[in-house]
């Protein structure tokens, strides 16, 4: 990973306890609530604003992309 971001005091309270309630660490817990909130948001939108346009056939957001 290139860029690891800080988490704010609150936020990394509230991971904390994301992670206490599905019984696994807050490196897991974190990959979780991303995966969550992207099932939520609008593909197409965040394709159509990426500038990352290098990664489209790992990205989940890409509409052929598939695990």
């Amino acid at each position: 990973m290139a860029y690891t971001p800080e988490l704010s005091y609150a936020n990394s309270c509230v991971l904390r306890r994301i992670a206490w309630s599905l019984k696994e660490p807050m490196t897991v817990a974190i990959d979780w609530a991303i995966e969550e909130l992207a099932s939520h948001l609008d593909a197409d939108e965040i394709c159509r604003t990426c500038k990352d346009t290098l990664k489209c056939h790992t990205c989940l957001f890409h509409s052929e992309w598939q695990p």
